[in-house]
């Protein structure tokens, strides 16, 4: 890590800059245990992955399906149980943040006052859910606000979330910083994570790495469970 300038014990603005600079490159140093870890798939679901049927389509999360299943078949095989959330109608939807309906990424003006999207929480079928596996249907980005997803990892005995999914800046990110609150160690996958716009997406990675997760190639977080399991 680079280290800041001093004179006579003061900080230079050109030294301090500095170092924020570097660290938004830095990794977290914590060992991942296979054993305490789970996979989070966050809403690989049609709304956002099915080309070209609603507003909300990220483009760049149905490019990254292929590498999303390899992470998910790779987590099976290894007996690293995976757990999908999807935004979904739940409790009439009175549960949801009441300021929700005025942010500008509802898409008012092209789906009217009642869309018929976002009821049923449906994953991409690419990416279908095996039985037995869990399902989190939640009111708002975050896959720890108001849903079960902690209790449900403390009665696994985990300690590791590994992240996945759309979009990298608001569900993704904000599970993130969730996980990472509640004492979590947290990986996102810089690669099977995809936003609507290819900035914010590097900008958000890079944030996460700076102060709540070890963000990493699919490829290197197979190989750092692999080493573990040597």
């Amino acid at each position: 890590m680079a280290i800041a300038e001093r004179n006579n014990g003061a900080f230079s603005e050109r030294g301090v800059l500095r170092l924020a600079r570097a660290a938004y490159s830095e990794n977290p140093s914590f060992v991942i245990e296979p054993r305490k870890t789970v996979l989070l798939v966050i809403d690989m679901q049609d709304e956002f992955v099915k080309p070209h049927w609603t507003p909300f389509w990220v483009p760049q999360a149905t490019q990254i399906v292929k590498r999303v299943r390899r992470l998910i078949d790779y987590c099976r095989n290894k007996e690293i149980p995976v757990i999908f959330t999807a935004f979904a109608k739940t409790h009439y939807n009175l549960d949801r943040p009441k300021m929700g309906a005025f942010m500008p990424n509802r898409y008012t003006n092209q789906t009217g006052a009642d869309p018929p999207y976002f009821r049923d929480g449906r994953i991409w079928r690419e990416l279908s859910p095996r039985d037995g596996e869990i399902v989190i249907h939640k009111p708002s980005y975050g896959a720890f606000f108001d849903t079960p997803l902690e209790s449900i990892l403390k009665n696994l005995e985990k300690d590791t979330v590994i992240i996945c999914g759309t979009l990298t800046n608001f569900c993704c990110g904000t599970t993130a910083r969730q996980a990472y609150e509640r004492g979590l160690k947290v990986i996102v996958g810089s690669d099977v994570t995809a936003t609507d716009d290819t900035e914010l997406h590097r900008a958000e990675l890079k944030t996460l790495r700076k102060g709540f997760a070890m963000v990493v190639t699919s490829h290197q977080i197979i190989k750092k469970l692999d080493e573990k399991q040597r």
